[in-house]
């Protein structure tokens, strides 16, 4: 008994340290300014939409805005993975649709389509599988890749563009383009 006690005292530390070692940490005010530029950007899109009539605000864009402002120099952040990424799931959403309809098989290929493609041109983004995903729900028609996917995500480009320049950080956003 005291040797299982003592073995899993012994594998917490070990997860602990690896842990610290993975795992990002933020500096003291980075979650207050992540926080204001995630308002930022959602409220925006939500406004946008309200005045435009067209729907700007999809939930994947929670998961970009995720990646814009709280982990600004991932690659998976930069604007080619941002615009690309986005922009191929909804392709693989409209032509899944297009093809297979609506069907829980569509949303499998669309959804893994959008990994594959993002991964062979160099531009994966995790929200890009939701954007996939929610295209095939929503039986997506070809609008669906400008409005709200393209546009979208040009427009939160944008806002963390500007939003960024503002900020003393040691590196700027974005760390590259192409």
């Amino acid at each position: 008994m005291e040797h299982l006690f003592s073995s899993s005292i012994k594998f917490r530390q070990k997860e602990l340290v690896k842990g610290q070692s993975t795992q990002p940490s933020f500096k003291r005010w980075e979650p207050f300014r992540s926080f204001i530029g995630g308002l930022i950007a959602i409220s925006f899109l939500g406004i946008l939409s309200n005045l435009s009539s067209y729907s700007l605000l999809i939930a994947p864009f929670g998961a970009s805005t995720v990646l814009l402002f709280g982990a600004p120099n991932s690659p998976l952040a930069q604007p080619r993975n941002l615009i690309l990424g986005n922009f191929i799931g909804a392709i693989s959403a409209v032509l899944c649709v297009l093809f297979l309809g609506s069907s829980p098989l569509a949303s499998g290929i669309a959804v893994g389509l959008a990994i594959a493609l993002g991964q062979a041109f160099r531009c994966l983004h995790p929200p890009a599988g939701a954007v996939a995903l929610l295209g095939v729900l929503l039986k997506a028609s070809p609008f669906f890749i400008l409005i709200p996917v393209l546009s979208g995500s040009l427009i939160l480009l944008g806002i963390a563009l500007v939003f960024h320049r503002f900020q003393r950080r040691e590196q700027s956003y974005p760390l590259h383009w192409l």
